[in-house]
């Protein structure tokens, strides 16, 4: 008999949590070892519990889901992350990926079709949504880059965030110096993350320091 796929859900919607649970503890081969309210809770869990598979929303409160994954993957290298989130746009794909996720599903796909997606990531595959796969593909290709400096394509907003980020600032600090909400922050981070194809904030600095966006004094 073969082993079973254990899985840790990370959603901040218990009803997205009980849709999933509901389903996955129907198949005879897949185990529910834990559910995840935030980010940290994830990493938290994925340290004690080294699940076979972290099944990844993105938009979470306290840790997001790229941040979480990147530290799932630090804390658990044997855990592979699928990630099952509402948004396909270049902001939450490449840095999702670049963060260790293994797959990509959007929470318009089936049930079977997330199952399968377990298994397949317990086997170190990965499954990518066709949208989402059409968008690497053409990174691959090099269309994007060869079309347009990713810089910009930041809108003035995100230039601000950007220089803010590389001086260090907190999403709080931010908030207060731009007079907006951290929710406002952390939407213009996703954006210039994902627009300059980056994992997290400190690649975001080291780019702004090494093009020039930002200087000493």
């Amino acid at each position: 008999m073969a082993e079973r796929v254990t899985v840790i859900i990370a959603d901040d919607h218990k009803l997205v949590r009980d849709g999933i649970r509901a389903f996955l503890s129907t198949q005879p081969d897949i185990d529910i070892v834990g559910e995840a309210t935030h980010g940290e809770e994830a990493v938290r869990m994925a340290r004690e519990r080294v699940p076979d598979v972290v099944l990844m929303d993105l938009s979470m409160p306290v840790m997001d889901g790229i941040a979480a994954t990147q530290r799932v993957r630090q804390v658990s290298p044997r855990t592979q992350v699928v990630v099952l989130t509402s948004f396909h746009d270049d902001s939450h794909v490449f840095p999702a990926i670049q963060a260790g996720a293994l797959s990509f599903l959007l929470k318009s796909v089936g049930p079977s079709e997330v199952a399968d997606a377990v298994r397949a990531a317990a086997r170190g595959e990965a499954v990518l949504h066709p949208a989402v796969a059409a968008r690497l593909v053409r990174e691959l290709r090099g269309e994007k880059s060869a079309k347009v400096n990713p810089y910009s394509e930041l809108t003035e907003r995100d230039q601000e965030v950007l220089r803010f980020i590389a001086e260090g600032r907190t999403n709080g600090n931010i908030a207060a110096a731009l007079v907006i909400s951290e929710k406002t922050v952390k939407g213009h981070v996703s954006n210039v993350l994902g627009k300059l194809h980056l994992a997290d904030r400190t690649q975001a600095a080291v780019y702004a320091w090494r093009e020039g966006f930002v200087r000493k004094e």
